[in-house]
């Protein structure tokens, strides 16, 4: 055994999956489905936007589902603040939303003081947020991975280490194995954002925070069909890989448009997924499952035995 860059404690050739649904507190309808998948099919994590409207409902469904690895869905576009609009006059819009235009915010905050500072406390309302629901602070990611700005990446890594973040999403997909799954898969989505995952990766980890070593779910965002689950699974590359969703029971106000959102519910509980992962010998867990044994908590229901070091 072995501890890899990033603190992740492995065995050569073990495959160790994380399995995530993004956006959790987004609607009473993804909450229904990540408790479901949870329960009854291979969902481990779950993403939490802290302001979103039902994240409450979220929070108490997350405390009665203690192997369920709950992480922090930054929110810094496109949804509600968790600081008054009025002090965050730089990052919203004129009806108090977070800027949606992603390319714009990101050049304010870029080259704007102020953009900036309030950027930073944002960010640290949210943690502070999180905090306060007594959950154990699983990983980090952002709303449409916004943190692949290197300012935004930065101040995440360095605001989150206050609030004890050992874990973070860092979306590198691999393109060539999308491509054998479906010949015709662009790769242009992957190649623009390498650069910009090669340098979050190395924040994370100059942090000693976690990273995996592949990420799928971006070039499939919303269309994750068991089909497809299931060949991703079944192809799993050895070391830690996220595989993220976005559940719901239902459509949603605020839903991304064209996101089958009741297909990848049932692609979490399929039968043939599930077997998938047996198949694969894959080991299922969360971010804090896969940290260093001497850092990890106990053990939850979803971690396998480990060899010892």
């Amino acid at each position: 055994m072995r501890t890899a860059p990033g603190g992740l404690r492995t065995v050569p050739g073990l495959k160790s999956l994380i399995v995530t649904a993004d956006d959790f507190g987004a609607a009473l309808a993804v909450n229904e489905a990540v408790e479901a998948a949870h329960q009854s099919g291979i969902l481990t994590a779950a993403s939490l936007m802290v302001s979103a409207p039902a994240a409450a409902d979220a929070v108490a469904r997350a405390q009665r589902l203690p192997a369920l690895r709950i992480g922090l869905h930054l929110v810094l576009t496109d949804g509600a603040p968790t600081l008054p609009p009025a002090s965050l006059d730089r990052l919203v819009d004129d009806s108090g939303r977070l800027r949606a235009d992603m390319a714009a915010l990101g050049a304010r905050i870029a080259f704007d003081r102020r953009a900036r500072a309030q950027l930073v406390a944002e960010i640290a309302a949210q943690f502070e947020a999180f905090a306060a629901t007594g959950l154990d602070l699983d990983h980090c990611n952002a709303h449409k991975h916004f943190h692949l700005h290197p300012v935004v990446g930065r101040l995440l890594v360095e605001v989150g280490a206050r609030f004890g973040l050992r874990a973070v999403r860092v979306p590198r997909e691999p393109a060539q194995l999308l491509r054998r799954i479906e010949p015709g898969t662009p790769r242009a989505a992957a190649l623009g954002l390498a650069p910009f995952a090669f340098w979050l990766r190395r924040a994370c980890r100059a942090a000693s925070c976690l990273t995996p070593d592949q990420v799928f779910g971006l070039e499939w965002s919303g269309q994750m069909t068991r089909e497809r689950l299931c060949a991703l699974i079944t192809r799993l590359p050895a070391g830690l890989t996220e595989i993220y969703l976005h559940p719901a029971t239902a459509d949603y106000p605020g839903g991304a448009p064209g996101y089958r959102y009741r297909e990848e519910l049932e692609a979490l509980s399929a039968p043939e997924v599930r077997a998938a992962c047996a198949g694969a010998s894959v080991e299922l867990g969360g971010y804090r499952d896969f940290a260093p044994l001497e850092r990890a908590p106990r053990a939850g229901p979803w971690r396998a035995q480990r060899e010892a070091p």
